[in-house]
């Protein structure tokens, strides 16, 4: 199970929400099944649904 904390810890030179939906993307495509928000990232552009973009990204349905 894909944890949002470890990418967060995985990659630290992260410094946007844009930035972190491409690396959800690729560990999605990485072969990973289930995806678990345990943090709220810590970013300035965190919107407030980003609990639905990231699963969206996760799930295949942003390109």
């Amino acid at each position: 199970m894909l944890k949002l904390s470890d990418i967060l810890v995985t990659h630290q030179e992260v410094e946007s929400f844009g930035e972190l939906i491409p690396l959800v993307q690729d560990v999605a495509r990485g072969g990973e099944r289930f995806f678990r928000m345990d943090v709220k990232p810590p970013y300035p552009d965190t919107p407030d649904n980003w609990e639905d973009r990231l699963e969206a990204a996760f799930s295949g349905l942003i390109r």
